[in-house]
């Protein structure tokens, strides 16, 4: 399973954040722990909002957990498990730890170009938006099979049940955008070089996927008389069943499913610019998943690592945490720390509620804001504030919070940028 590639190689002075802050340190460790429940929670941040710790402290409380919850700088609350929590289990997978947009990630590469005008930046953003379909649009023709994964090693994809069923959709849904918090952003780099960045899921084939196995999961739970209590929205399956060895396989193909998704959308942005920017070429494409679980050693034993809203950062990984709408984001390398199961956070984390930040944000003030900044953006009503940037935890607080996770290699500052 490919939830983590790079081939990028920086040089010294790349690592040198836009920011100003120097970096080059260690950094803190753990913020805090907690020891009140059968297992540690090791905290990455000061201040967690009750709804995410309570959740923290059910999976510190399940039978079947390895060592210790992890809770990285960017967590608020999720459904079951909190986004930016880390859990390694024993011989069980739970399909809310891994969460409904089964494969959400980013993809990221550096262009040859230093420099890009207004005009040139508002005409590759009209060339994407013809190419790419935003929200909840899809192609009208499917794309070509041969742009589809294939199913895990000696399946067929008919014992896939529900990737099966939703193959024909998927592939007029490749190559498409989403709503939410994806985003295609044209980025100036601390590097000197213009970058190109996409944050997608996996459409419906993900969501149909998880609710699939979270509903089958919390029946089998019940048959079974587990006692992990139902409102935790914890429902496990055995590794070693036929429903969770499924689930498992369907998984990992939605996982597949969203990196040729973003594989996709990135050669149509990248043909773009080559129309439009012509000479220019691109470095090596780096790729991370922040929705799933896979098997991994960890403390001398083999266990599933479930990492939802969380990126893997083994040491010398390269991977990506972005900004919000209007912030920096960072490629960063990872320092394999093992208290976070080789983990760091997945971008800077809500602090508000979507409904919350459209009422309460004011939208002139965070127009103002991209627009003093120079942004292209397409931030015009009361509706779009669930996306803006005062929505958001401060980026910068939160990169500062996991020096011993992750090392900054080159910081992002946004030009231009497409919201779902």
């Amino acid at each position: 399973m490919m939830v983590g590639i790079s081939i990028f190689r920086a040089t010294a002075s790349e690592k040198s954040s836009l920011s100003g802050r120097d970096r080059s340190t260690e950094g803190p460790t753990v913020k805090k722990e907690i020891r009140s429940e059968k297992l540690p929670i090791k905290l990455w941040l000061d201040d967690i909002e009750e709804g995410a710790l309570e959740q923290a402290r059910h999976l510190a409380n399940l039978p079947f957990i390895h060592g210790h919850i992890a809770v990285m700088p960017d967590a608020h609350l999720g459904y079951g498990m909190p986004i930016g929590g880390v859990m390694a289990t024993h011989d069980v997978i739970i399909p809310n730890a891994v969460g409904v947009d089964i494969g959400c990630g980013m993809c990221a590469q550096q262009t040859s170009l230093t420099s890009i005008s207004t005009d040139k930046l508002k005409a590759i953003m009209a060339g994407i938006r013809h190419l790419v379909p935003l929200g909840f649009k899809h192609h009208h023709k499917k794309q070509k099979s041969v742009l589809m994964p294939r199913p895990p090693a000696g399946l067929a994809l008919a014992e896939l049940p529900i990737v099966h069923q939703e193959y024909n959709n998927a592939r007029t849904q490749l190559g498409t955008l989403g709503g939410g918090n994806h985003f295609i952003e044209i980025q100036k780099g601390s590097d000197g070089h213009i970058w190109i960045m996409i944050h997608s899921g996996s459409r419906n084939l993900g969501f149909k996927v998880a609710n699939f196995y979270n509903k089958l999961a919390c029946q089998l739970n019940a048959h079974w008389g587990s006692n992990i209590p139902a409102k935790w929205q914890l429902a496990f399956l055995p590794l070693n069943s036929p429903e969770g060895r499924q689930y498992l396989a369907e998984m990992e193909y939605c996982v597949e499913f969203v990196l040729a998704n973003r594989t996709l959308m990135m050669e149509r942005v990248k043909d773009v610019f080559q129309r439009i920017m012509t000479p220019v070429t691109f470095s090596s494409f780096i790729n991370i998943a922040h929705n799933y679980a896979a098997l991994e050693s960890h403390y001398q034993q083999k266990v599933m690592v479930h990492r939802k809203g969380a990126t893997r950062a083994q040491a010398g990984e390269y991977g990506i945490i972005p900004g919000s709408q209007g912030a920096p984001s960072y490629i960063v390398r990872g320092k394999g720390n093992e208290e976070s199961f080789h983990s760091c956070s997945h971008g800077a984390g809500r602090r508000m509620g979507r409904k919350q930040a459209q009422r309460q944000l004011d939208l002139q003030g965070e127009i103002r804001n991209l627009d003093e900044q120079g942004i292209i953006h397409a931030l015009r009503s009361r509706r779009d504030l669930d996306e803006a940037a005062g929505a958001y935890k401060d980026i910068d607080r939160v990169i500062d919070d996991q020096l011993d996770l992750v090392e900054v290699v080159v910081s992002l500052r946004p030009l231009a940028v497409i919201k779902g």
